[in-house]
């Protein structure tokens, strides 16, 4: 038929013209059809800050919980802490948190086009180094005997990361770090014993404890003892050895005191015996020149 479209092939192994709309607008359309399936869940991330969190027993913290979700259609905070809003904007709430005084965790998520997302963060809680107490056993002491430096941190948690360091002055005497898991507060005890010197009275004692948190989200904390002096004395001699020394001298002088008596009486009696030989020497002479 003249002008008519052609409807099929004039053979049939001529195939059919590919027309924008014919069987690659249909492949395409299926193709485009698949990609698109679920696009109504769109990928999204649920963020929070901060990422670790170790507070003070008893403590309020803030907690920021953001989306990349452009419309999120819900989202919040969940926890079993006491919370409050303080600001919240379509991608990110801030929330204050109060009275932290256990390990526990809290829950961020959001909802976009049908899907929750949700992070977890967990909160620390951490007893710092208040009180720190040093004792110094005996506070009188001579100079090369021994003493003891003790110093207790009551009421302390984690042990892990605590430092206690025992100074004299400035200078390190001794120091202990701790490990241990343990998050119930709990006391921290560090015992040194050590020989006086006679410098020791010009310095004052002191202990440090330091807590190193960093790891865990939280911050450098430490706190120190009041100084303590000590008193150190130079020993004085022993009774017993001083009578030692006293009997050794009184003997050393009386031998002395002989050698010398024994040289004088011995020169003396030397010279009497001389001088008497010299008088019968004269006599004799006298007499033979008197015969003579």
């Amino acid at each position: 038929m003249t002008g008519s479209s052609r409807l099929f092939p004039a053979s049939p192994w001529t195939p059919l013209e590919m027309s924008p709309f014919g069987g690659w607008g249909l492949l395409s359309a299926f193709l485009a059809l698949l990609c698109c399936t679920g696009s109504g869940e769109e990928a999204f991330e649920v963020r929070m800050w901060p990422e670790q969190l170790m507070v003070e027993s008893g403590e309020s913290q803030v907690i920021n919980c953001s989306t990349t979700c452009t419309q999120p259609n819900a989202g919040g905070l969940e926890t079993t802490l006491h919370k409050t809003l303080l600001e919240e904007q379509a991608q990110w709430k801030l929330y204050e948190v109060f009275n932290i005084s256990q390990d526990t965790d809290v829950i961020c998520h959001f909802t976009c086009s049908g899907k929750q997302e949700s992070r977890s963060l967990n909160v620390s809680v951490f007893y710092p180094p208040k009180q720190v107490l040093l004792k110094l056993w005996p506070t009188l002491v001579a100079v090369g005997k021994s003493f003891t430096i003790q110093c207790r941190v009551p009421s302390v948690a984690p042990l892990e990361g605590l430092t206690v360091t025992l100074l004299r002055g400035s200078e390190i005497v001794y120091n202990q770090t701790f490990v241990g898991t343990t998050l119930s507060p709990q006391e921290a005890m560090v015992t040194h014993n050590t020989t006086a010197h006679r410098e020791d009275d010009r310095h004052n004692f002191s202990c440090r404890a330091e807590m190193d948190l960093r790891s865990r989200g939280g911050d450098l904390v430490h706190s120190v003892s009041d100084p303590q002096a000590l008193d150190v004395y130079e020993p004085a001699q022993d009774s017993q050895t001083v009578i030692i020394i006293t009997v050794v001298s009184v003997l050393l002088f009386l031998f002395v005191t002989s050698v010398l008596l024994c040289f004088v009486f011995g020169q003396q009696w030397h010279q009497r015996r001389t001088g008497t030989y010299g008088v019968q020497a004269a006599w004799r002479r006298l007499r033979w020149a008197y015969r003579a």
